[in-house]
Formats: structure tokens, C-alpha cells, sequence
């Protein structure tokens, strides 16, 4: 590995004393299995300052289920914490033997749980069989229903982890009601790192308002392939550039209060292939990783992102045939060893195909193994929870291994708790909308045309690839806002083209076209005029009819490189 990216390992000493003074022991507990309160005459240790410490002093108190509980989770059926449709009790009660979230929390005395939801092109759905999302105060009952339960625990003395994929772009969750950012791509196109910071600190803002305090991107992968899976939620293929924007994007979610997630560890970037239906193969050698993968976990180490996660990938010049999840060499000698993480490190969801075939309760064991603190999805909440207590019990999970991974997980929920939860009124507000519309502005792309003049005069009619009516619509709207005369037929066509569409999506006879996704398919369009905004959220549409009406110049760069095209017709200011 380049010199640049070895660190000296830093090690928690909280947790080496915790390790060594044999302090997993379990405490006198009571006929519920809930530890015996204090004798009135015992004086209460002071909680000491740092969150290590703090962390280190719970686990002394936690009873074995305790602590396999703190290191899975899953999510849950359901809008609310404690009152369910009768699907969802039904789904409930197959994944986990129970009715509700709550008693979920309960039952497994779980770390936390991670919302899902599924959206239209969305690469990450097969892995999404409900969602726990229609509104921002459904979001924030939830979120609060669900810490309600997580406090009665015996680690309750700190938040339950609530985690999300919101990613912005084709991954996100919640849309409805709070601020929507362009797609990770289109801040590479930007290629501004202030922006960058700027709009995910909005962004993480107005989740901690929602009770959301685990945000599981950025993605620190590099587009080193034509990947659908990961695609736009790339910053984009230069490992350089990439690096300043994942830096900028975990010191603007954790400036408000949200810890970040790099993902996919090593890079899933490099490969086509959907860990979701299957093990992905990595074949770069070692230097390679190292110089084209590796630099934005890097950098958002060096940010201070609270979580790293692995990818389910197959990387052959480091543990071959062996799930990154799995692998020892990976996790713990080159991200823990040579990067220098000390934070926590959560699986990919244990539900996606590439690592689903074994019982859950074996992944669970392998990836904590291996150096996991996180099991994330389990597919059976039960299997893996009862998996992962047999293998503390039998000594093939090193009791060890559990402490130091709960140690984490409670070092990170330590710094969250004293974090002040934002007033629902921060959503969607004028200043977060000014920093999402900068970036999607500073997005947009001319990959062929000239700069200097309106890109489309006269009517315009808007089409749009595979239905993509929203997007059309909102087009329309903007176009007209600005002046534009747009009719619906007869004008010059400005065609939209987004996630997955190809060759047979293009019009031939389009003045314009534009890639609301990855702008590969541009390469292969015939329009005199093409533009990139990679991404279809309303600040994107909005930014690019200002530039069709000449009213803005398309600024951006295009952060991969489309074959037979500049990243830029437009000549740098």
C-alpha cells in the first residue's frame, strides 16, 4: 500500500482495559434479567467526559444478551413504533417473532434499526421488502416511538441508532417534505467541495430534526466501471476529486449531528456487478486499490466519519473468494491496520444476495469475526440474535471480539446523545433550499454545444424515455416559469433520458438531450445539443431549464469520462 495511506493504528484504550480487566462479567441481575439496582448506600460512579470511557463503563454492566443485541440491526415493518397494519405485524412476527418495532427493540435489546423504503429506479430495492417512510412526522413519531422503546433497555442510558439510506439521487428515502440534494454525481460535476459540505450539513440537519442519526453514505466509491448498482451514487471516477467530495460530505452530515457512513469498503465501484443478486468480483491488483479505490476512505477517514461499511465484493488480490464481509485481511489489516479506522464498521444488509445463502445466525458470527461491529438486515432477526449468543456462549465468537465491537457501537452512540435534536421546522427551509439549488446549478454539464447563447430557441415540446412523467412535468413547469414557450407538440424536443435507459431510449430528432443519470448514454445520442444534470430532483429540473432559457451557463465538468465526448464543450472560466 502506498506510503500515503498507511496510519499508525489508533487503539481505544478504554477498550484494551475492558478486554483485560475481564469486565464482561455479568452483574446480579434480577427474576427479568434486568441488572439489580444499586444499594442505597453505594455511591454512583461520575459518568467521566469522553464517550470511550463512558462507553467502556455501560459494557461492564450489560449481561450477555445485552451485548448481542448492541450489535445487530435490522429493520422492522411498520409506520409506527408500537401500532401496525395487520401486514406488517405479519411480516414482523416472520422476521422476528413479534408484532411491532417496539418490541422488537425489546425482545432482542437491539442497537438500533434502520428504516427502508423503496422509489422508483432505485438499484438497492431488491433488498427493500417494506417501507417505514410516507411523511416527515410519520418519520419523526417513529423515530421517537422507537427511542421511547430503546431507553427501557438496560443500554438505554444512550439513543438507539436510527439509520437510513439517504443518499440523494436515485437512493433516497424520505423525499416528501424536507430538502432534496442532487445526486452525488452531480456534486462531483459541481466539483465544488464547499457546496459539497454546505448542502449535506442541510441535509443531515433536517434528519436529526426527523430523529435520524446514522446516515449510511456517502458512497466513497469510484466509478471504475459502467456500474448500474452504483452509478450517480458516485462522486465520480478521479480518486483525487472524489476524495474531496466524500471528505466534504462526512464533515457537513456529522457538523449536524448525523454520523456518516463510507461505503462500499473497498470499492464497489470497480465492477459492474449487484452485490444484491450475487458476490461481485474485484480484479484490480493491490496498487491498484490503492490508488484508485482506497483514497476516498482515506480521506473520510481522515474527516472523522463515525462508520465505515463493507461491501459484499470478492476482491482478489487481497482475501480471494472471500466476501469483504467475511475477510479478516480486509477489515481488520487493511482498514483497521493501514487506514487507521477506529470507528464502527457495519455490514452491507445481510438480506442482499451475495452473502444470504448461509443461516443467519452463521453471517452474523462470520462477519463479527471478522471484524464487523454491525450486523446490518439480517434476514431473521431470531436466527441471528440466537446465532450469535450460542457462538459467545461456545467461545467460536471470542467474548473479546463482542466487547470491543459493542464498545464501539456505544462509543459512537456516546458522541450522538448530547447532540440537540433540530425543530421540525428546520425541513425544507430557505436556506437549505439555497444550498440544494447551488449545487444542482453548479451541476449541469454541456457535453456538446456551444456555451454562449440559449441552448433551444423558440417553442419547445419536452419528451421523456420511459415514462419518466414526473420529471417531464416538472421540466414543463420550470421551462414556463422562465419564459419558455413549451407546447406539446411541434416544437423543438428537449428529451430526457434517466437511470438505465440506453440507445433505444435517444430520439434521433431531439435538439436537446439531456441525462437526468449517469451521462454514458449521451456517447451514443445524435442532438446537437447535450446536458448532463445527473440527477432528476426538482432542484435539477429547475437548474436546468435556467440554462435552456439562457438565463444560467452550464458550469459543470462531467466527473466521468463518456466515450467520444469532452467532461465539457464549454470552455473553464
Amino acid at each position: 500500500m502506498s506510503t500515503s495511506l498507511r496510519r499508525a493504528p489508533a487503539v481505544l484504550s478504554a477498550i484494551a482495559l475492558l478486554i483485560v480487566s475481564g469486565c464482561a462479567g455479568t452483574p446480579d441481575r434480577d427474576a427479568t434479567g434486568v441488572p439489580a439496582p444499586s444499594s442505597p448506600s453505594s455511591t454512583a460512579p461520575t459518568a467521566p467526559p469522553d464517550p470511550a470511557a463512558r462507553a467502556a463503563q455501560l459494557v461492564a454492566t450489560l449481561a450477555d444478551e445485552d451485548l448481542v443485541g448492541q450489535v445487530l440491526m435490522p429493520y422492522a415493518y411498520g409506520n409506527s413504533a408500537t401500532k401496525v397494519s395487520g401486514g406488517s405485524a405479519a411480516g414482523n412476527r416472520k422476521l422476528a417473532g413479534v408484532q411491532t418495532p417496539a418490541e422488537m427493540i425489546a425482545k432482542y435489546r437491539l442497537g438500533g434499526l434502520i428504516l427502508v423504503g423503496f422509489s422508483a429506479d432505485d438499484p438497492t430495492g431488491a433488498n427493500q421488502p417494506t417501507t417505514n417512510v410516507d411523511n416527515p412526522k410519520q418519520v419523526g413519531d417513529l423515530t421517537a416511538g422507537l427511542q421511547a422503546a430503546a431507553g427501557k433497555l438496560p443500554a438505554g442510558a444512550v439513543p438507539a441508532l436510527i439509520g437510513i439510506d439517504q443518499e440523494f439521487g436515485v437512493v433516497t428515502r424520505i423525499s416528501e417534505g424536507v430538502t432534496n440534494l442532487p445526486s452525488a454525481m452531480a456534486l462531483g460535476a459541481g466539483g465544488d467541495p464547499a457546496l459539497t459540505e454546505t448542502a449535506w450539513r442541510s441535509a443531515g440537519t433536517e434528519l436529526a430534526a426527523l430523529g435520524v442519526n446514522v446516515d449510511f453514505a456517502p458512497s466513497a466509491d469510484v466509478l471504475g466501471a459502467n456500474s448500474k448498482v452504483i452509478g450517480s451514487r458516485s462522486y465520480g471516477s478521479d480518486p483525487k476529486a472524489a476524495s474531496n467530495q466524500v471528505g466534504a460530505a462526512v464533515r457537513g452530515l456529522q457538523g449536524a449531528g448525523v454520523a456518516a457512513t463510507l461505503k462500499h469498503f473497498p470499492g464497489h465501484g470497480q465492477t459492474a456487478a449487484d452485490s444484491h443478486k450475487g458476490l461481485p468480483v474485484v480484479k484490480q491488483n493491490r496498487k491498484q486499490l490503492d490508488s484508485f479505490a482506497l483514497p476516498p476512505f482515506a480521506a473520510g477517514i481522515d474527516a472523522g466519519a463515525w462508520l465505515v461499511m463493507a461491501g459484499h465484493l470478492d476482491v482478489r488480490a487481497v482475501d480471494p473468494g472471500i466476501p469483504a464481509t467475511f475477510s479478516r485481511k480486509l477489515l481488520t489489516d487493511v482498514l483497521r491496520t493501514e487506514l487507521g479506522f477506529t470507528g464502527v464498521l457495519v455490514t452491507d444488509a445481510m438480506d442482499m444476495a451475495a452473502v444470504a445463502e448461509q443461516p443467519p445466525g452463521q453471517t452474523a458470527v462470520r462477519a463479527l469475526n471478522a471484524g464487523n461491529d454491525l450486523v446490518l438486515m439480517p434476514p431473521n432477526v431470531a436466527e441471528a440474535y440466537n446465532g450469535v449468543l450460542a457462538a459467545l456462549r461456545n467461545g467460536s465468537l471470542p467474548r473479546a471480539r463482542l466487547v470491543e465491537a459493542v464498545t464501539r457501537v456505544l462509543t459512537l452512540k456516546f458522541r450522538l446523545a448530547d447532540r440537540p435534536r433540530p425543530e421540525m421546522s428546520t425541513l425544507n427551509s430557505t436556506g437549505h433550499q439555497e444550498a440544494a439549488r447551488r449545487a444542482a446549478a453548479a451541476a449541469i454539464t454541456m457535453l456538446r454545444g456551444g456555451c454562449g447563447a440559449a441552448p433551444v430557441t423558440g417553442p419547445v415540446t419536452v419528451t421523456a424515455a420511459n415514462d419518466r412523467g414526473t420529471s417531464r412535468d416538472r421540466l414543463i413547469k420550470a421551462l414556463r416559469a422562465v419564459g419558455v414557450k413549451v407546447v406539446p407538440s411541434g416544437g423543438k424536443v428537449v428529451h430526457l433520458v434517466g437511470y438505465n435507459d440506453g440507445t433505444s431510449d435517444l430520439r434521433a430528432d431531439a435538439a436537446v438531450t439531456v441525462a437526468m443519470d449517469t451521462p454514458y448514454v449521451l456517447g451514443r445520442a445524435r442532438s446537437p445539443v447535450l446536458l448532463a444534470t445527473y440527477s432528476s430532483t426538482a432542484v435539477s429540473i429547475t437548474a436546468l431549464a435556467d440554462v435552456l432559457a439562457g438565463r444560467a451557463k452550464p458550469t459543470g465538468r462531467s466527473p466521468v469520462q463518456v466515450t467520444g465526448l469532452p467532461r465539457s464543450s464549454c470552455p473553464a472560466s
